[in-house]
């Protein structure tokens, strides 16, 4: 075989580590991204943040003693002495002198005031807030005031630990029983006189080992109610709670032999029931979302504004760049600056993208913010990527974990493209504003006599929406609305 060389020319697709971070910083949501920043900022000392993440905290000096004043940032002033430039604007060399362009060092997008604290007596400092009771401390505590001996607190207790966060006793009574020493000679009936101390305590319906026990435990305590209703309404939630829940009330009212009237009155009682009676103890924490980009109504038309209070002001440490500039600290210093210079520069185009997709969108689902969820148009990920000249993939990442503030409340970028259904006049409409019509009819309806699937698909064809009965009933499981024999009431 005879050896030769060649010589030939190709193109491929090279991702520079700039491009890099680019992406990663444009798939990334608000909570991702500020994490993201504070590993850079440890890592790269030529780094520096202009805002301050505890501007409304509380303070202290050195003497202890509350400091009012508020902590101004560090921020340097242009050369020569004139005022910074605006953040869109690009001036030559870093601030104090240097290589490094303005518009590159320092990110500050918009000119939005901070706000230092709040209006009136709230002064906007955190406050501190107190720890919750739980149930278990909640219980313990009326044990020790009863008048029950040592043994009966001691055994009630025992009962006590068993009880999970919605109230309810998770072992059996024989269970806790075979767990206590052969010494201590505990009779099954005390047990059994522990949890009825339990039961009695508050909340209501505590120390139940059985949705059906909770409840019944429920309504002999209520007060106010009439001998025969609540004797019904036992005999309900005792033998027949599955049918209750399943809304079969013509069997209910044979078995009972009642008419609809006396079902309703204990169908009111038993409504006031809490099936979870310790879940008011369970120490919940709420998961907030801060939006990336704010609509508002204005004289010509609907505004789309970044929040400032997302977006992170960066800029290149002064005192590092007089260094490069005076020709100390190369080679790590200078890849370190490159570093930052892309970083500002990647975090600008990343709220710019934000901006101009967010624009896009709400430029074509206007009827959407005039009129609601009802109007919303079919909208796909390749319209928007075809208007403003990028990949879809872009518009992806953009649209993931990425939220608007609308006067109808908050929504994620992705909440505005939907799939589309065929009408009889030729045209689409989106999906989402089928979900919110199906919402709409059956929140309307008559209890008595509530819409069917297939109903609720003739209706939609009435206006002129194809839609097929499953088609409907999918939709109507995604808003989590019952079916049709779950919506029936007397």
């Amino acid at each position: 075989m005879k050896q030769s060389l060649q010589l030939r020319t190709s193109q491929h697709l090279a991702l520079t580590p700039q491009l890099q971070q680019s992406i990663r910083l444009l798939q990334l949501s608000t909570l991702e991204l500020h994490q993201e920043i504070e590993q850079i900022l440890s890592d790269n000392p030529l780094l520096e943040r202009i805002d301050d993440p505890l501007d409304n905290s509380v303070r202290l000096l050195s003497d202890g003693a509350i400091n009012d004043s508020p902590v101004q940032a560090p921020d340097a002033p242009a050369p020569n002495g004139e005022e910074p430039a605006a953040p869109a604007e690009a001036a030559d060399g870093l601030e104090n002198g240097g290589d490094v362009e303005r518009g590159e060092a320092d990110a500050d997008w918009g000119d939005a005031p901070r706000a230092s604290g709040s209006d009136g007596d709230d002064d906007g400092r955190p406050q501190l807030g107190a720890i919750g009771v739980t149930l278990r401390e909640h219980l313990s505590e009326q044990i020790r005031v009863t008048g029950a001996s040592t043994r009966d607190r001691a055994l009630a207790e025992l009962v006590i630990d068993a009880i999970d966060d919605n109230g309810y006793l998770e072992e059996q009574l024989d269970e806790i029983h075979a767990r206590l020493p052969a010494e201590l000679e505990v009779e099954m009936d005390e047990m059994r006189c522990a949890l009825a101390l339990v039961q009695s305590l508050d909340p209501v319906g505590v120390g139940a080992r059985s949705a059906s026990e909770c409840l019944a435990l429920q309504i002999r305590q209520m007060p106010g109610v009439p001998l025969v209703t609540r004797r019904m309404a036992l005999k309900i939630v005792e033998g027949y709670l599955s049918w209750f829940a399943q809304r079969e009330f013509n069997k209910l009212k044979k078995a009972l032999d009642c008419d609809d009237e006396d079902l309703r009155e204990a169908q009111a009682v038993i409504r006031q029931c809490n099936p979870h009676p310790g879940a008011a103890f369970a120490s919940s924490t709420s998961d907030y979302v801060v939006p990336d980009v704010i609509v508002r109504k204005t004289g010509s038309g609907w505004s789309v504004t970044l929040n400032h209070e997302v977006m992170p002001r960066l800029r290149v440490n002064n005192v590092y760049a007089a260094l490069l500039k005076q020709g100390k600290g190369e080679g790590q210093m200078g890849a370190q600056l490159q570093e930052a210079k892309w970083l500002i520069k990647n975090m600008r185009q990343r709220f710019d993208t934000i901006l101009r997709v967010s624009q896009a969108i709400v430029e074509r689902q206007r009827n959407f913010f005039s009129h609601g969820a009802v109007a919303m148009r079919p909208l796909v990920l390749r319209e928007i990527a075809d208007t403003l000249g990028l990949h879809e993939s872009t518009i992806s990442r953009v649209t993931t974990q990425k939220f608007m503030l609308t006067p109808h409340g908050m929504f994620e970028l992705k909440y505005f493209f939907g799939s589309h259904v065929a009408t009889e006049a030729g045209g689409e409409a989106s999906s989402t504003a089928i979900r919110a019509l199906i919402a709409q009819l059956t929140g309307a309806e008559d209890p008595k006599n509530p819409l069917s699937d297939s109903k609720i698909a003739e209706m939609l064809g009435e206006q002129g929406m194809v839609i097929a009965r499953r088609t409907v009933a999918k939709y109507r499981e995604a808003l989590k609305i019952p079916p049709v024999s779950l919506r029936k009431s007397l």
